[in-house]
């Protein structure tokens, strides 16, 4: 059986490109029938960020990303609703958090031991600093030199004895090269002596990570290991850890690295890279899903859109790609909008809500609040944009500039002649026929009739019901706001004027 892993650390925010390897990692287990683990690296406790695990879990299931193995939260925290919720760990395998499996890792710290494979070393923060800078300046490689390696069993022993504080190191091969073939990379070749002597165990005790997810990955069984490219130079370390334990090695997949526009590595300098950035911001889960799907991978043909399942049937590393992807917001929006569309008035009124605030959760006004959601479901790229747009809505009294209300060639006098014809006109329809097409209809015949010019008459009304420049039609916004606003709005309007 296929098995694969997404093995972040809880040290922030799920950031997005997390979320594609964990992504990329999940269609692969589904396509194949397989199974999909989250396990939690948390062994560097300098890092680790309260609340960290819980974000990341919450991502995943906002992304429709479910843990067949792992670590999981059950309760309110699921499918990404609330912080609440408890953590669990399910499967046969765990612990599945790593802080939680020290024990293990010092078993395996000792075969490499007992085997000759790694060795203890004393070097002090500062010798290692001061190693490191000498060789920048005869512009070396910034490697281990070695100093601990061959001890002798006296030195070791007094050593231990004083109790100095000690890493263990693994001890690489320092000839000969490390071949091995990339799902996405093909054959790759890396010689032994430019690869450090890895520290396998730090001296609080945790493990590092190359030493932690080779004994995680064997133990819970996982066959292919998906992660980001940034891992390709530590491979040979890792396939020598493998050797040296006599084990079977699972298949890699490197994935590119993620840019922005500007060819720069995703970073916080560069505005949002959490997934709980884009959720704060009003992105689909669907829309994001689909759009990080194409971020270094593409089915061929000229299709975009896919939905998670229809995902899991096309995916495949062999149409991985090895550039790096450029996160394009541009395009990001673009998907947004387009599950937005699709999407009925109703979900789409649900989904917007939270960012309604109270008036959200007034169940006696969902009714009358998908008319306002579908003022700009047509319009808005994300849910925080749609429901920024039609503010104006709820306002008791609209902010704009006088003249914002004239008509291109026209004049002020003109704009407010025509704001009071409409009134009139408006306020003869029965209030119980008050709707889009019955006001559209009376307008239009009206406004024919008199031979005006169409923007003449709807450009102020229209700014008299939205003060904005930028709106949805002025027979929308009259339907959702009533007869009574409608009309007191074009009087206010008539009166700044």
């Amino acid at each position: 059986m296929i098995k694969t892993r997404f093995a972040p650390s809880p040290t922030g925010l799920l950031h997005i490109g997390g979320l594609r390897t964990a992504l990329f990692s999940y269609l692969i287990a589904k396509k194949n029938s397989g199974k999909f683990i989250l396990r939690i690296e948390d062994t560097d406790q300098e890092r680790f960020v309260e609340g960290g695990i819980e974000n990341i879990i919450r991502s995943l299931k906002w992304a429709g990303i479910d843990v067949d193995e792992g670590v999981d939260i059950e309760g309110k925290g699921e499918r990404g609703k609330g912080k609440e919720g408890v953590i669990v760990q399910k499967g046969e395998n765990g612990p599945y958090i790593q802080s939680e499996r020290l024990d293990i890792y010092q078993k395996h710290i000792q075969k490499l031991l007992d085997g000759g494979h790694a060795y203890y070393c004393f070097c002090s923060k500062e010798r290692l600093e001061e190693l490191r800078k000498a060789q920048e300046v005869n512009k070396q490689p910034t490697l281990y030199d070695g100093h601990c390696r061959n001890l002798t069993a006296e030195e070791l022993q007094k050593k231990l004895a004083e109790k100095q504080t000690y890493v263990v190191r693994m001890k690489m091969p320092k000839e000969g090269t490390v071949k091995f073939v990339d799902l996405i990379r093909c054959e790759v070749e890396f010689k032994n002596e430019l690869i450090d002597d890895q520290v396998l165990l730090k001296s609080d005790g945790f493990p590092t990570y190359h030493l932690a997810h080779i004994v995680d990955d064997h133990l819970m069984g996982i066959t292919h290991v998906i992660r980001g490219e940034e891992w390709l130079p530590s491979v040979p370390k890792h396939l020598k850890l493998y050797e040296m334990f006599g084990w079977e090695l699972p298949q890699f997949a490197h994935i590119p690295l993620l840019v922005n526009e500007q060819k720069q590595k995703l970073s916080k300098r560069h505005g949002d890279v959490s997934v709980e950035d884009f959720i704060n911001k009003g992105y689909l889960p669907e829309a994001m899903v689909n759009f990080i799907a194409f971020l270094g991978w593409n089915p061929g043909g000229d299709r975009e859109i896919f939905s998670l399942k229809e995902l899991e049937k096309e995916f495949s590393l062999e149409k991985v790609g090895k550039s790096a992807a450029v996160f394009n917001r541009e395009k990001l929006d673009w998907y947004n909008a387009q599950y937005i569309r699709k999407m009925s008035l109703k979900e789409l009124t649900e989904r917007c809500l939270s960012f309604f605030g109270e008036r959200g959760k007034r169940k006696e006004e969902r009714e009358w609040l998908e008319n306002v959601v579908a003022l700009e479901k047509e319009r808005a790229n994300t849910l925080v944009e749609l429901v920024d747009e039609v503010r104006f809505v709820f306002a008791e009294k609209l902010e704009y500039e006088p003249e914002l209300l004239v008509w291109k060639k026209s004049t002020a006098a003109d704009a407010k002649e025509k704001l009071g014809e409409t009134r009139e006109i408006l306020e003869k329809i029965d209030a119980n026929e008050w709707g889009r097409e019955t006001i559209e209809k009376i307008v239009m015949d009206w406004i024919k009739g008199k031979g005006y010019n169409n923007g003449d008459v709807l450009w102020p009304m229209r700014v008299a019901l939205s003060g904005k420049k930028n709106s949805p039609g002025p027979f929308e916004i009259a339907e959702v706001l009533g007869k009574e606003k409608t009309i007191g709005l074009i009087q206010k309007a008539a009166e700044k004027l």
